[in-house]
């Protein structure tokens, strides 16, 4: 069995106690994951089984899609329900829908943001975390990101619930305290809800709890599908052997990824730059 499987995450799991669940209950060490979610967070949690593994390096680039719920009037030292209050502030008691719209709009575009103190962001070996819990300062550099589209979704009882397409390295608990600053008040991350990876939707996931050997079976995305959009290059039998030996093919197509066939039988992945073609992934 090998692809991709995309699980529903339930609330108080990591990622890696995901993994761990399905090493179990497919009875395999080659599991990993894409796109580490927290353990409050829900959502899309695509999983990599067997030789699928070998595709990590292509999904960590995937733009995503998440519901945030936004409460202001409080702050707290993670940025989400997790941590301690640290800050209350008065909300505008004049604050319209249209308001908060406007700010939200205002974060669309490319951007530079600051990663919260509570991340896995690694500096100088240690995690961010790590650092902070440790009461130690340390230098965060902002990150380049952008935020695609951004809407609200509803607004009652003094929390924001908006939706938000944004790239890869976007912090939605930074992303939060920012919305809330800028409507003149304090605010931190409630829940969140990742609802699509790239092209994989929540609609299309399964429960940890679902997950059986035939269920997995069932509901694996192959390797061939996941690069479904690349375009192919067919083999002959002598190029073949020429490829899984690491011998780099003469090709006079645009630079990219490439699925490789042989007589329409899917070989793996190759990767084509200055005109040579060069073994990837092999299935």
């Amino acid at each position: 069995m090998d692809g991709l499987i995309l699980i529903n995450k339930q609330k108080g799991f990591t990622s890696h106690d995901v993994v761990n669940v399905i090493r179990k209950k497919l009875n395999t060490k080659k599991v990993g994951h894409t796109g580490t979610l927290d353990p409050n967070a829900t959502g899309v949690l695509p999983i990599l089984i067997g030789k699928g593994t070998k595709i990590s390096k292509y999904l960590m680039e995937h733009d995503k899609t998440y519901i945030a719920t936004l409460k202001l009037g409080e702050k707290t030292d993670t940025g989400d329900s997790e941590g301690q209050v640290i800050e209350e502030k008065s909300i505008p008691k004049d604050l319209r829908k249209e308001d908060i719209n406007d700010v939200l709009q205002s974060f669309l575009g490319k951007q530079k943001q600051l990663p919260p103190m509570y991340s896995a962001i690694k500096i100088n070996g240690k995690k961010l975390y790590e650092y902070a819990r440790e009461e130690k300062e340390v230098k965060i550099e902002p990150r380049n990101i952008e935020i695609y589209k951004i809407e609200l979704l509803e607004y009652q009882n003094n929390k924001i619930k908006f939706e938000v397409e944004c790239s890869k390295g976007t912090y939605i608990r930074t992303l939060c305290e920012d919305i809330s600053q800028k409507l003149g008040t304090v605010g931190y991350m409630e829940e969140l809800q990742r609802t699509k990876v790239n092209t994989f939707k929540i609609e299309d996931s399964i429960l940890l709890d679902d997950i059986t050997l035939e269920n997995a079976e069932k509901n694996i995305i192959k390797i061939e599908k996941v690069f479904k959009e690349k375009d192919k290059i067919n083999l002959d039998n002598k190029k073949l052997e020429m490829f899984l030996n690491g011998v780099k093919l003469t090709y006079s197509l645009s630079e990219d990824i490439y699925r490789i066939y042989n007589n329409e039988h899917f070989i793996g992945i190759g990767i084509l730059k200055n005109g040579l073609l060069k073994r990837d992934i092999v299935i």
